[in-house]
């Protein structure tokens, strides 16, 4: 008996996740690649990377067995689709993927609810209402200069400005805490002869790779958790900004949480549960899978459908 395979696509900007699962929503493959998002890394490398991923994905199995794919990709151009179309025929595949947002299956990685919406904190923030499976209104989401309040981003922006402040004044060195945190997370053990050294040196590593602020949101939730006061209030204006920006947007069914700062545990993910008490709040679960129930639903009836939501979107 010949048993009929979805695939699902999770093409993000920092990586890109390929999912096979039967109808029932067994996995059977599943695969990793770079990033596949073609407006920050061009056409050709993002179809390469979903190419790549999807090959390695259906090792193993047969293309013709795919009787539908969709893939969710970061910043999606419709000028990828005659790309991907090529790649689904050169590997077998009858048909080609659709192609949606990573909003819509980042949602549906945390539940089969139609109706509901997204809160994502990860390097960037954005909340997003969805309407039948399809982006309706969104929140924020306008970058690091602009917005992306309570994002990763934020949160290091947020500790590199303590810390900054803290070795401003030479006859008061930040000494323990967060500040020495970042400090040592950027300098190694070094210190300047003077804090302001110190500083000036801190300083000029930011404004160098301001990305790399990101990397800083760790570092305050290991500070929050030992007590660290302002690791403490950065933490709890994160959450209230990440609140804030989801009740903007939100009317009715779940809140789905996605993305680093609040799928895993910490203290802004609680002070945002607490925050949101009283609604339905879900935890995103695997993104690749999330796309191959949503390619999968047009082959189920409803019922079985939803109970086999579960299966495709465990983490992988």
């Amino acid at each position: 008996m010949t048993i009929s395979l979805v695939v699902g696509i999770d093409a993000g900007a920092t990586a890109t996740r390929v999912a096979v699962h039967t109808l029932d929503g067994a996995r059977v493959g599943y695969a990793r690649a770079g990033a596949g998002n073609p407006t920050a890394h061009g056409l050709n490398k993002a179809v390469a990377a979903i190419t790549g991923a999807l090959r390695e994905a259906l090792s193993g199995h047969d293309g013709s067995r795919v009787v539908a794919s969709l893939a969710g990709v970061a910043g999606h151009v419709e000028q990828m689709a005659p790309d991907l179309a090529k790649a689904w025929a050169d590997l077998g595949i009858p048909s080609a993927p659709r192609l949606t947002g990573d909003v819509e299956i980042a949602y549906t990685a945390g539940t089969p609810a139609p109706d509901g919406s997204l809160l994502l904190s990860g390097t960037g923030a954005v909340a997003s209402a969805i309407r039948s499976y399809r982006l309706h209104r969104i929140a924020d989401g306008l970058g690091w200069l602009l917005g992306d309040k309570g994002s990763g981003f934020w949160i290091g922006r947020a500790a590199a400005q303590h810390t900054a402040a803290a070795f401003d004044v030479p006859s008061t060195p930040a000494s323990g805490g967060l500040a020495d945190l970042v400090v040592t997370h950027f300098l190694g053990d070094w210190r300047g002869a003077t804090a302001r050294e110190t500083d000036d040196r801190f300083v000029r590593l930011i404004q160098g790779d301001h990305m790399r602020l990101a990397e800083l949101a760790p570092l305050v939730s290991r500070a929050a958790a030992d007590g660290d006061p302002a690791a403490l209030a950065i933490t709890r204006r994160a959450a209230e900004h990440l609140a804030s920006t989801v009740r903007r947007i939100h009317v009715s069914g779940p809140v789905v949480l996605a993305g680093s700062v609040l799928t895993n545990d910490g203290p802004v993910r609680e002070h945002v549960l607490d925050l949101l008490a009283g609604e339905q709040v879900r935890t995103a679960g695997d993104a690749a899978g999330a796309a191959a129930w949503l390619a999968a639903r047009d082959h189920l009836p409803e019922d079985r459908a939803k109970e086999a939501h579960a299966a495709f979107t465990s983490p992988a």
